[in-house]
């Protein structure tokens, strides 16, 4: 479910390459009919009931990796019922079709949102849970759906938390691409390169040592082969179960900044503009048990490798424009 988009498609790749046979089912509202490149498409709406049914009537799937989402934090918070509509509501008419169809296995996509603001350096999967904005009560409330239907009708889930899923695709075949784009790392290396868009550092007076928001950079292809080997633990038998991905290494937009500007050998142009509404000062993941259970650890996250990787997807896919291709 969702598998058009931007981790859903890295993860339909680990899928396929580890030997699953791979249906995405995704309404390219979001999602791009490129990105599918590793098993047939299903075009459908998970707001649409009977889309669903038609599509387990078809594909009579073993499991479900669910990456289906509205995911703008500032948008949740002007628009809060697209959030729950797309996200909970949404992920309701999933399971349904699960419970009829005896799909017991699911691989959800959550986030570090469900936790709001950190109230320690590093987030274990016990930290509390107080979202502060609604995409995050969205996430929340579906890994609390998930756990009623484990109880109620044994449908078994792995709850991804990612926190800054980045970077690109190790070929550079898929890649982050939004419509309206507003995830750091793509803004800041349009700017490197185009000098009418302005890049904007929203925020520098939060209690960091640079000022500027603390978040914990996650490659792509790291989280792609998590979301492998919680499908394998599933389908071993594994109890339903949840999991903080990410590096346990914080770094700022300042640092991001420098990093764009090693990759590209480019001056980065910067305004200062304010905060975001729902921004969290610091995010960071505690990897610990992530690794202990499921033998998981981010190894190609290097922040320098993220950009690298990124750029080089950015600039195949033609959403950067080099001096070298303006000039053919």
């Amino acid at each position: 479910m969702g598998g058009a988009g931007y981790v859903g498609s890295h993860c339909c790749r680990a899928f396929a390459e580890a030997g699953w046979d791979v249906t995405v089912f995704d309404n390219l509202s979001t999602g791009w009919r490129d990105m599918v490149r590793w098993g047939g498409l299903i075009e459908g709406d998970l707001n649409n009931p009977a889309d669903i049914e038609a599509a387990f009537n078809t594909v009579k799937p073993d499991a479900v990796a669910h990456f289906a989402a509205s995911s703008l934090v500032g948008e949740s918070v002007t628009d809060p019922g697209k959030y729950f509509r797309n996200n909970t509501l949404a992920t309701l008419n999933l399971l349904e079709a699960m419970k009829r169809h005896g799909t017991q296995s699911i691989i959800f996509s959550s986030t570090c949102a469900i936790f709001g603001h950190a109230q320690t350096d590093y987030l274990a999967e016990d930290h509390p849970r107080n979202p502060i904005n609604p995409y995050g009560m969205s996430k929340l409330m579906v890994e609390q759906m998930l756990a009623a239907f484990d109880h109620a009708h044994g449908i078994r889930s792995v709850c991804l938390r990612y926190f800054n899923a980045a970077g690109a695709d190790r070929d550079a075949l898929i890649g982050e691409r939004h419509a309206c784009e507003t995830h750091l790392i793509p803004l800041a290396l349009k700017g490197a390169y185009d000098p009418d868009y302005a890049f904007t550092i929203n925020g520098t007076d939060f209690d960091t040592p640079d000022g500027t928001a603390l978040r914990d950079y996650i490659h792509v292809e790291d989280l792609a082969e998590a979301h492998l080997l919680a499908l394998q633990t599933l389908k071993a038998g594994a109890p339903s179960d949840a999991f903080n991905l990410g590096t346990g290494q914080g770094t700022s937009v300042a640092e991001i900044v420098g990093a764009v500007e090693r990759a590209t050998g480019r001056h980065l142009p910067r305004k200062i503009g304010p905060r975001r509404p729902g921004d969290a000062v610091r995010l960071v993941a505690a990897p610990d048990k992530a690794q202990g259970v499921l033998g998981w650890k981010a190894t190609r996250s290097d922040v320098d490798n993220i950009i690298t990787s990124a750029l080089a997807w950015h600039q195949k896919d033609w959403t950067i424009q080099t001096p070298e291709k303006v000039q053919g």
